[in-house]
């Protein structure tokens, strides 16, 4: 039986767009009937806990049934990383239930969403790295279009190969509508560099319908032959 299609989608910081990845590629795995699972583990920022925005994205574009508890188990109102979010609270963040609930979506096709870049702690212990290392999938890394993020790009990819954590990809993304002369460089110097794929750079689109359009469009290269021909 082939091994499904799983990825963990993580980014140089936070805000480059992981979530519009996430959603771009589960709705590309939905529509090769791929029935893919959205697992977000950790989420700060929920106005209501019941809630979490980016969850329920992807459990969106996914065409998902599962209650938001089985695919995001850690949810934070303070828009703070999840560890500190969860410090405030006086509390730890049950890696075990982060574990169990992997546990029920590992064997399927599914996009696993960290929250912010690689060193963004989730409990008083672990940091989004770690829970990468843990899972033990490939990652595409979201990253910035523009000037900086030939050394932030740099240093994640050094930090995931120091875990040996492989990269699928890397995703360029302008998440602004200002021009940046340095977009035209970043994509061959990250390329030759560093010896890694690199998609995009996906536009800036106000529009979400076409924001998320250009996602896909950069993403379908990732998706499996087999899935792209439905």
């Amino acid at each position: 039986m082939a091994k499904p299609f799983q990825l963990f989608v993580t980014g140089t910081d936070t805000g480059v767009g992981k979530t519009q990845a996430s959603c771009a590629l589960l709705s590309l795995l939905a529509d090769a009937g791929l029935e893919p699972q959205g697992f977000k583990p950790y989420e700060s920022g929920c106005a209501r806990l019941s809630e979490p925005a980016d969850t329920l994205a992807m459990r969106a574009a996914a065409r998902s049934q599962l209650p938001v508890e089985a695919l995001c188990p850690h949810r934070f109102r303070a828009p703070l990383a999840p560890g500190i979010a969860a410090h405030r609270l006086g509390r730890e963040p049950d890696w075990s239930t982060t574990l169990a609930a992997w546990e029920r979506l590992r064997h399927g096709t599914a996009i696993v969403e960290g929250a912010g870049g690689l060193f963004v702690p989730i409990d008083s212990q672990r940091d989004i790295m770690d829970l990468i290392a843990a899972l033990g999938l490939p990652v595409l890394l979201v990253a910035r279009a523009g000037l900086g993020t030939l050394n932030h790009t740099a240093l994640s990819l050094r930090a995931l190969a120091g875990r040996g954590v492989p990269v699928s990809a890397v995703l360029l993304s302008r998440g602004t509508p200002t021009k940046d002369t340095s977009e035209r460089d970043n994509r061959q110097w990250l390329e030759e560099r560093h010896g890694v794929r690199v998609l995009g750079p996906v536009p800036y689109l106000k529009d979400p319908r076409r924001r998320h359009a250009a996602f896909r469009a950069a993403l379908g290269p990732l998706v499996p032959h087999r899935a792209r021909g439905r």
